[in-house]
């Protein structure tokens, strides 16, 4: 009686082990310790993160299909652009053109309008060649009548007294070249401190910028000291 009763309950435990096995699902067994023991939940303790990193469930790592790792280190160096030259692009108003003219001063003479920044070379027939012009910033603009009595090509370049006084960081003397703030060329205004010169500043072009003088684009400047000789006269309002 013993034997079969004992051979009984253990037909029931392996019965109920087979059945929680089969069927186990979260929540059926009332959670706590019966919980765990039949589902492995329910303790309260939270799932484990899965290999993902963002929350999937972790299996038993023979199960997990095998996943090809990022390598960061074989990924290409991207190196970082090489700074590029600062563009600044001269408003089309100010390029060379032959205009209609019927201002002040005859054919063969320049006008230099400060307000518009533009210079005119008269032509005949009511015509101007126009450049734009870059003119003295405030408190150093001027206007009068004067006459070019020296051309330079590539002018050294050596800053008056009163100018070194306001800026005496300035070197006291600089050799003509492409470096050069007086440009390409340089027409000399009677015996004042003024100038008709090229820049290596094209995009100060239509500014207020210098100290008096008149700045024009290199191209500029060398077409104008092509076309005018020394006695010419300039007008600027």
């Amino acid at each position: 009686m013993r034997a079969r009763s004992g051979m009984a309950s253990i037909a029931m435990v392996v019965a109920l082990s087979a059945g929680a096995t089969a069927q186990a699902e979260p929540g059926r067994y009332g959670g706590g310790f019966i919980e765990f023991l039949m589902t492995g939940e329910g303790t309260g303790r939270a799932r484990p993160i899965g290999v993902d990193g963002y929350g999937a469930p972790a299996e038993p790592r023979a199960a997990i299909a095998p996943q090809p790792s990022a390598r960061f280190a074989a990924l290409p160096i991207q190196q970082a652009p090489e700074p590029s030259a600062v563009s600044r692009a001269i408003d089309s108003r100010f390029s060379r053109q032959v205009v209609a003219y019927d201002g002040p001063g005859r054919p063969g003479g320049i006008v230099i309008d400060t307000n518009a920044k533009f210079l005119y070379l008269i032509q005949p027939a009511g015509q101007a060649i126009r450049y734009g012009i870059g003119v003295g910033r405030p408190g150093f603009v001027w206007t009068g009548t004067k006459t070019i009595t020296a051309k330079r090509e590539w002018p050294d370049w050596t800053p008056p007294a009163e100018m070194l006084r306001r800026r005496p960081d300035l070197p006291r003397h600089m050799a003509g070249g492409p470096g050069n703030p007086l440009g390409a060329r340089a027409m000399y205004l009677g015996t004042s401190l003024f100038r008709i010169h090229g820049t290596n500043e094209p995009h100060t072009i239509g500014q207020n910028v210098s100290s008096g003088c008149i700045r024009m684009m290199n191209e500029d400047v060398i077409d104008l000291y092509e076309r005018t000789s020394v006695g010419t006269r300039v007008e600027v309002i």
